[in-house]
């Protein structure tokens, strides 16, 4: 059993300097790194590679940069997976209690913003959400398919950064 995992030790470059990886063994390394990001984002749902809310960006994010550390060798091979399976496991368990608790939910994922209301724009929110009136425009063509803001009841800055309309 000591042979069996001293190769596979050698196979990975397990315990060697960054710098002294091998192809193969950051090709294996990469492999096996792609492989639990996998299992790990499909443990962790769908919705953190489709809702596009901050919330599931910044899971992303940091897992994409814990998980390069195990390739290029900068933090040791398991523990560094380990990790990234904590952070999806994190980034679940707020998910569920996002769910259940409308505070914390808000804390976690925020709150959409009223922009347009009867046709009319509070340039306010737009300032604070950095939407101007050419952004307002463009989503206003493509989501609501009209270029006419009075027929607009109701424009929302989604949690997800998305404008939604609702027509009058």
């Amino acid at each position: 059993m000591n042979a069996y995992w001293n190769s596979f030790e050698t196979l990975l470059g397990l315990g060697v300097e960054p710098g002294d990886l091998t192809f193969t063994q950051i090709s294996l390394r990469g492999i096996i790194v792609f492989l639990v990001a996998l299992a790990a984002v499909r443990l962790g749902h769908k919705r953190s590679l489709s809702r596009k809310t901050p919330f599931d960006a910044v899971l992303l994010v940091i897992l994409a940069a814990v998980l390069s550390r195990a390739i290029n060798g900068s933090a040791r091979f398991f523990p560094t997976l380990g990790g990234g399976i904590v952070l999806v496991l994190i980034h679940r368990l707020f998910a569920y209690m996002a769910f259940y608790s409308h505070g914390f939910g808000m804390l976690v994922k925020g709150t959409p913003d009223v922009i347009v209301r009867d046709g009319q724009c509070d340039l306010d929110v737009m300032r604070r959400n950095h939407v101007s009136m050419h952004d307002l425009d463009e989503d206003m063509r493509l989501s609501a398919h009209t270029d006419d803001l009075s027929v607009i009841r109701l424009a929302r800055v989604e949690r997800s950064g998305d404008i939604s309309f609702i027509k009058k």
